[in-house]
This record gives structure tokens, sequence and C-alpha cells, in this order.
């Protein structure tokens, strides 16, 4: 084939374009920059709209994510405070620190609370130098209207502070409801309650800690304890008033801790949240022993933890008494699906308690002291 020098120059000039477009093909394969669909210069309005729309919305799931995942991982500091020591409730004078509840019972029990001289004299209340004794009745043989017990209430009220539970023995056996807890009574949701050492009947799980109060308080934060959470719904109308309740070891309750020489149980009452420890009678830390001004920094990891973060303290608990007794059968205890089905309790509750008055001799509080600090 002949041709002419001219055609040569213009078959090597469209080899040449041929080479640099499928050069540029292979760098841009959606476009040069100039044309590319990724050049903003070259998108239309609704591109431009999608594209603006798609950086917002990744621009909040971000912002969202750092703030649940911020959430999720705040926890109060906890930070160390100066205890030093308000109220003592010890010795023969134990008592004088109470009121005496007579009422009906608002849990439904099946007992009859006797007042501070009935008290005296059945031998239910007992304070002597060493120790105070709380108990159910164990001489009625035909209690058909309901066992006599105690409840005592303390007179002075608090907003926060560190308690110190020093308890000998623990009542347990079927159709008993214990309880060492704070409330104020006249005001009950709304200014709450801490239950801080209870159980029912046999009493063979340990003790069970919980929180109860009105909306708006939730335990889903991040915590710090050694204890089974159990529910985390603080409003007592959810879960038949189930709390929040974070249960202990076998040990922290019952004939297990009476076995042991009964313990400790510390609780610290504070904005950055409410807190609780046990110590076994071998284990009391020093500072606890000598009374002058505890340190809960210096104890390790709670049993119970019920942080602020998704619960306001001082809103939800004020005004609180120390409250102790002994009921009988009631909504927990009594609950065919507890005292029968969980415990293996013979019978119904109430002809259990009406007819049994010796079953209830391990049915007593034994207290060798209450101390209340406030932070200085």
């Amino acid at each position: 084939m002949s041709f002419a020098p001219g055609d040569m120059s213009s078959r090597r000039k469209a080899g040449y374009n041929d080479t640099y477009e499928m050069s540029k093909e292979a760098n841009y394969p959606y476009g040069t920059p100039s044309s590319s669909r990724w050049n903003p210069k070259t998108w239309g309005k609704k591109t431009r709209i999608a594209v603006a729309v798609s950086a917002v919305v990744l621009l909040v799931v971000i912002i969202v994510g750092a703030v649940v995942g911020t959430k999720e991982n705040a926890y109060p500091s906890y930070s160390k405070l100066n205890y030093q020591i308000k109220d003592t409730y010890q010795g023969t004078s134990f008592f004088d620190n109470f009121d005496y509840f007579t009422g009906y019972d608002p849990t439904q029990g099946f007992v009859h609370y006797v007042d501070s001289v009935g008290s005296v004299q059945q031998n239910l209340t007992v304070a002597t130098s060493t120790s105070a004794i709380l108990r159910v009745d164990t001489t009625d043989t035909d209690a058909s209207t309901g066992r006599n017990s105690a409840r005592i209430e303390s007179k002075n009220q608090y907003n926060d502070g560190l308690f110190i539970f020093d308890i000998q023995h623990t009542p347990y056996g079927c159709a008993t409801w214990p309880s060492l807890w704070l409330t104020d009574p006249a005001n009950w949701p709304m200014h709450g309650e801490i239950d801080v050492v209870e159980a029912v009947n046999q009493a063979t799980s340990g003790n069970q800690m919980t929180l109860h109060t009105t909306g708006d308080c939730t335990m889903n934060a991040k915590r710090k304890e050694t204890g089974k959470v159990l529910t985390t719904n603080c409003l007592n109308s959810t879960d038949d008033n189930a709390g929040c309740g974070v249960q202990g070891a076998v040990d922290t309750y019952g004939q297990a801790l009476n076995n042991n020489g009964g313990g400790v149980y510390a609780m610290e009452w504070r904005t950055d949240g409410i807190r609780i420890w046990f110590f076994p009678r071998s284990s009391i830390p020093a500072d606890i022993t000598a009374g002058a001004s505890p340190d809960p920094s210096s104890w390790g990891t709670a049993l119970a933890d019920f942080p602020k973060t998704d619960c306001d303290i001082s809103t939800h608990f004020q005004n609180q008494s120390i409250i102790a007794n002994i009921d009988l059968c009631g909504t927990w205890a009594g609950a065919t699906s507890v005292f029968s089905q969980q415990d293996g309790c013979p019978g119904t509750c109430t002809n259990f308690v009406a007819t049994n008055a010796t079953a209830f001799d391990t049915a007593y509080w034994e207290f060798n002291s209450f101390k209340v600090y406030t932070a200085t």
C-alpha cells in the first residue's frame, strides 16, 4: 500500500489520540475530573440536594453515636468525701430513737405491729448494752388474725449521708419478710425508698438491695458493682413495684450470714449516687471499726451501685427515716409462686403463720449498732 507523507503524519496523530483516550479511561473509569460525576461543577440541582442531605444525615449519625457512646460510658466521680459522725443508735437506748409503727400493714401482711410498750412487754424488742433485738412473736399458738411483730422508724430523717449497719443476726424462715430500709412513710413513693437489706422466707438466695421511686429513674447506664442486676427500672408502678434491684451472694443474708457472725452493711447516699457494701465479720475495714471517719473511696467495688446517670438522686430521695421490721406473708413472701413454689414452704402462708409459733425462733434481727455520718 502506498500513501503520501501527509497521510503518515495524520495516522501517527490518530494513533497518539487513541492511546491517550485509552489512558484516560484506565485512570478515570468514571470520567475525567473535568467531566466526572464526582466533580461538583457538573452536578445538577437534584444531585446537589441529594449530596447535601446525605452529608447532613451522616453528620447527625456521627453526633448521635458520639453522644450515645459518651452517655453509655458516663459515670460519676464518687470523689472522696470526709465523713464525721452525726447519729449513733446503740446500747440500752437504741429503741428510744425510734417510733413504733402500729397501723395497717401497707404490703398486706398477716401481721400486727405492736406499739413500744407492748413490744417490750411481749419481748418483741429488747435492748442491752451490746445489742438490740427485734423479733416476731413465738408464743401465740392461735394467731388467727395475724402474728405480732414490730416495725420501728427513726425519729431523725436524712437527705444524704453514710450509714453503717452492724448486724449480728438476720431473720429468716417460712412466711417472714424482714427488711432494713429507708423511706419517708408520709410521702411514699414521692420521696423514694432505699432497701439496704431485704429477703423473704428461707432467704437462701442472699440479700436484695433495691430502689423504689417515681418516674425518670433507671439504672441502665454504666455501673460498678459485684452484685447481680435483677431489674433496672426503679419506677414503683412497674413490675409489681419490683424496683431496680441487685442480688448479693448467698452469704450476704440469712443462715449463711448468721453462721459467719454477721457483718456490716454500709450505704453511701450522695448526689453522685447510692452505693451499698457488705463486709463479713472477718473482713470489716479498719476505718469502720475505728469509727472516726470511714472512707468509702478505700473500700473497693460496692455490692450494689445506683449511679445518678439516669436518676436525679437528690430529687427522688428525701427526708428518709431508717426503718427495721419483720413482716409476715404479704405481697412478696406470701405470694404462692414464692411461698410454695420457690421456697417450698408448707400449706398456705397465713395458716403457717397462725399455727406455727415455734417456727419463728429464727425470725429476729440483732443489731450491734447503727451509725450515721455526714459529709463535712
